[in-house]
């Protein structure tokens, strides 16, 4: 008798690279070509531009006020890439530019290519719409956004030095993995200066669709940005304790793990004797029925 492979089901739930198989002593062909494409799409995320015109038309169309399209104290992508100190710092150009702008109330968004412009591309607008109608119903409100090319985290504190305004908020693309070249990080600090630790800063990684949603990382955001106005502080001062994401009126409801009921019949499977039943769905106790951050 021929038991069916239960990583087949599994395989279906997670991009991970589980139950790969092999050929002799090495990777089947399939998966050894999925390996090379994955790293390919890495690399190519590290070294894609991001086009900051077409960031900012998009943001500008989406109502979000002064705008500004600035860079980094790396000329190029080979000098971020080999200077990262250079990347924490803008041009003479960019800050001359932002020292004669006027502030404006709110939070302080730059939005940085980082490692992942691809990320920055598809996802900072969707996240900032999703942040934007959070924060008004704090009666706060998205001041600055600033677009930076050969950002680096720590760029974003000199952003807000000359903008004269805090919190900050720095959107950025981040280190691609093998199977997540698109993935977002939000960095939130309060009363940010130049050389600031980075114990000071929080933040929510993973941002995209396959990782934390953009719905789920924008709750998140909010959350730590009222939080922050009220304890005067970010960082390790600031833990996050946020409920789980609640929908806005008119908006759908909670995020659920596509497909988690199809593992319940992989509790008890004769090939995998060891996969306990966890309670909350059929054959999986344990887990609630729905999953949200």
């Amino acid at each position: 008798m021929t038991l069916p492979d239960p990583w087949t089901a599994l395989r279906q739930h997670t991009a991970a690279r589980l139950a790969l198989g092999r050929a002799g002593n090495s990777l089947p062909t399939q998966p050894w070509l999925a390996f090379g494409v994955a790293h390919a799409m890495a690399r190519d995320a590290v070294h894609e531009a991001l086009d900051s015109a077409a960031l900012v038309a998009q943001l500008s169309g989406h109502g979000f006020e002064q705008i500004a399209s600035v860079e980094s104290a790396a000329t190029d992508r080979a000098t971020y890439l080999r200077r990262p100190d250079l990347g924490r710092r803008l041009s003479q150009r960019s800050a001359s530019l932002l020292g004669a702008l006027a502030a404006l109330p709110g939070v302080v968004v730059v939005v940085g290519d980082g490692l992942s412009a691809r990320a920055v591309q598809q996802h900072a607008l969707p996240l900032l719409l999703e942040l934007r109608p959070r924060l008004q119903a704090q009666g706060q409100a998205v001041g600055q956004v600033v677009v930076v090319q050969q950002a680096r985290v720590a760029l974003g504190d000199e952003v807000s030095v000359l903008l004269r305004a805090s919190p900050l908020l720095v959107l950025i693309g981040e280190r691609p993995g093998l199977s997540s070249p698109d993935s977002l990080g939000a960095y939130l600090t309060w009363a940010p200066a130049v050389g600031c630790a980075d114990a000071q800063r929080n933040c929510v990684s993973n941002i995209r669709p396959l990782g934390l949603p953009l719905p789920d990382a924008a709750h998140r955001i909010a959350w730590l940005l009222a939080a922050a106005r009220r304890l005067g502080a970010s960082g390790v001062a600031l833990k996050d304790n946020s409920p789980a994401w609640q929908a806005l009126p008119g908006q759908p409801g909670q995020h659920a793990l596509p497909g988690l009921a199809g593992l319940a019949g992989l509790a008890g499977h004769p090939a995998l004797p060891g996969l306990p039943a966890l309670p909350g769905l059929p054959g999986l106790p344990g887990l609630p029925g729905q999953l949200a951050p």
